[in-house]
C-alpha cells in the first residue's frame, strides 16, 4: 500500500467475539481516521480493512483467523440457479440509488434490529447509535433502496472507493422490513448492488468478512466467482 509507512495503527484489548462463541476478538485500528482514511481507504480495503462509523479496522485476533475479507469482480459475477429464482420472485420490486440518507431509514432500521437481531450487539436500536454507525465524515456513501410499489422495504448502505486507476464499492450494511423475510432481502440487496456495480463499471464489490463457522456471515460465499483475502493475499474461489 502506498504511504503505508506513514500510517499509524493501534491494537485494541481482547474482547468477546461477536460471531464465534468461546473466541476473543482484537482489532487493528487506524489512528486519526479523520485525517488518514479518505485518501488511504481503498488501499486499506485491499488488504482486509473495513470501517465502522468513522473508524477503520481489521481483525487481528489472538488465536483465530476465521475472518476473511471477500470481494467480487462485478464483471465476472455469474448468477446461480437459486439467485435467478430469487430475482424472478422479487421482480416486482424497484431499486433506486440515492446519495442522500432519508428520514424514514431509521424506523426501518429500528424494526430490523429489534425484531431480527435481538441477540446482536446493536440491540436495542437507538437513533444515536444508528447515526454514528452508518454515517462517515470522511467517506463517500450511497444508499441503494428497494421498494415494493411506494413502500421502502430495504436499504443498503454502500461505500464508494475510487482512485485514479480503480473503483470499488463496499457493501457496508443492509437493513430491511422484517415482514419481507421470505424474500431473502439480504441476498437480494447484494444482487442489486452487483447489478448496479456492473452497469457503472465498478470493478469490485466488497462484502465484508466471510466467516465459515458463522451462519450469519457464511452466505457470502454463494456469490461466485469471488476472492477472499487469506494469508495476506487474494485467493480465487468459484
Amino acid at each position: 500500500m502506498s504511504n503505508s509507512s506513514e500510517l499509524s495503527v493501534g491494537l485494541t484489548a481482547a474482547f468477546p467475539c461477536s460471531y464465534l462463541e468461546d473466541k476473543e476478538e482484537q482489532l487493528i485500528m487506524l489512528v486519526d481516521p479523520d485525517d488518514n482514511a479518505q485518501k488511504n481507504y481503498p488501499a486499506l480495503m485491499s488488504i482486509g480493512f473495513r470501517r465502522s462509523g468513522d473508524q477503520v479496522y481489521r481483525p487481528h485476533c489472538p488465536d483465530c483467523n476465521s475472518c476473511e475479507s471477500l470481494r467480487i469482480k462485478s464483471a465476472h459475477f455469474s448468477l446461480s440457479k437459486s439467485q435467478k429464482r430469487l430475482l424472478n420472485k422479487n421482480k416486482h420490486f424497484t431499486t433506486v440509488k440515492s446519495t442522500i440518507a432519508k428520514a424514514n431509514y431509521y424506523s426501518l432500521y429500528e424494526r430490523y434490529i429489534n425484531q431480527i437481531h435481538k441477540d446482536g450487539v446493536m440491540y436495542p436500536a437507538r437513533l444515536e447509535q444508528f447515526e454514528s454507525f452508518i454515517a462517515c465524515s470522511w467517506g463517500d456513501i450511497i444508499f441503494i433502496e428497494v421498494y415494493d410499489n411506494e413502500k421502502l422495504i430495504s436499504v443498503s448502505v454502500t461505500d464508494q472507493l475510487k482512485t485514479e486507476t480503480s473503483s470499488a464499492w463496499s457493501a457496508f450494511y443492509c437493513f430491511y422490513d422484517p415482514d419481507y423475510q421470505a424474500h431473502s432481502l439480504g441476498k437480494y440487496a447484494v444482487l442489486q448492488q452487483l447489478h448496479l456495480a456492473k452497469q457503472e463499471k465498478i470493478e469490485f464489490l466488497y462484502l465484508g468478512y466471510y466467516i465459515h463457522n458463522c451462519q450469519k456471515m457464511n452466505y457470502k460465499n454463494q456469490f461466485n466467482p469471488h476472492q477472499r483475502f487469506i494469508n495476506q493475499q487474494w485467493a480465487a474461489f468459484d
